[in-house]
């Protein structure tokens, strides 16, 4: 592997794009990055939620808001409102939603996440 590898999400490796969502990602050697933009009246429960199959989001998030606002609800009863500038770790279980009308894009640094979220489990 060299010592600098640079790849743009406007040249992603994948682009998955189910209801309301764009999920596009590059691959860095054995690192995966995405780029989420989660479009206003997005939410976990009706756009991922069909194709996870699961009560609550079960992917760990580790990433950092360029624009836009999601209020994010765990089942531990904490909640938060990222917005551009946060860093953030969202771990399992958690619900989430687009607040206004601004998309919401994100940049994703969790490998696994990045390489499975919004792929259908067939």
């Amino acid at each position: 592997m060299t010592g600098i590898m640079s790849k743009n999400f406007a040249a992603a490796d994948e682009t998955r794009t189910p209801e309301r969502t764009t999920v596009e990602t590059v691959g860095l050697g054995p690192v995966k990055a995405a780029r989420f933009t989660l479009e206003p009246g997005w939410s976990w429960s009706e756009c991922i939620k069909p194709i996870a199959q699961t009560d609550t989001c079960q992917a760990r998030h580790v990433g950092a808001v360029i624009s836009g606002q999601l209020h994010v609800s765990h089942v531990d009863g904490t909640e938060c409102d990222l917005g551009p500038g946060d860093a953030y770790v969202l771990e399992p279980g958690h619900e989430a939603w687009v607040n206004g009308s601004v998309p919401f894009v994100a940049h994703e640094f969790e490998s696994a996440t990045a390489a499975t979220y919004a792929r259908p489990t067939s």
